[in-house]
């Protein structure tokens, strides 16, 4: 995965990269490209999130940009959102959830950068999926712990992480 370093935020805010990709202090940093699987997951979430859309009064995004710092730009494969906040181009509010779905390509450091990064900014909820095992991890207290539920008690959601795996085709 190649980088690009010296780049401007604002170069990179009106920059279009395909796949998007992430600001790093001042590096452009490719994203890992999901195949099928990956994909297949994305979807899934997505699909369990916008059936509880009005009921959890929440947005579902993916791929939507997320500033988790002044010089760090992060796109969670898939984000959940607070409806009650107001729509921001790039989310500058901390996310009710997000979700990474592992490719090949990622590596364990990098992928840790980068669920410290949604730590920082307040993200209660930092999920992992392994699309080969179909196995949940939820990032706290600095280490991936593998869970099966979701619980975010100020939103009053919960529910068995295994229903999001039905949806996956």
């Amino acid at each position: 995965m190649a980088t690009a370093a010296g780049v401007s935020i604002e170069t990179y805010l009106r920059t279009e990269y395909e796949p998007d990709a992430e600001y790093i202090d001042g590096e452009i940093e490719e994203r890992a490209t999901g195949e099928d699987d990956h994909s297949a997951w994305q979807a899934a979430i997505q699909k369990w999130f916008f059936k509880h859309e009005e009921e959890w009064d929440v947005r579902v995004r993916p791929e939507l940009r997320v500033q988790t710092s002044p010089t760090r730009f992060r796109v969670p494969d898939v984000s959940i959102l607070d409806a009650q906040l107001p729509r921001e181009p790039i989310a500058t509010h901390p996310p009710i959830a997000v979700f990474e779905i592992l490719s090949p390509e990622d590596t364990l450091r990098r992928l840790t950068r980068k669920l410290r990064d949604y730590a920082g900014m307040g993200i209660p909820e930092i999920w992992v999926i392994d699309p080969e095992t179909g196995l949940f991890s939820r990032f706290e207290e600095d280490q991936l712990m593998r869970r099966t539920h979701f619980h975010h008690a100020g939103m009053g959601i919960e529910f068995p992480m295994a229903e999001i795996t039905v949806l996956v085709r």
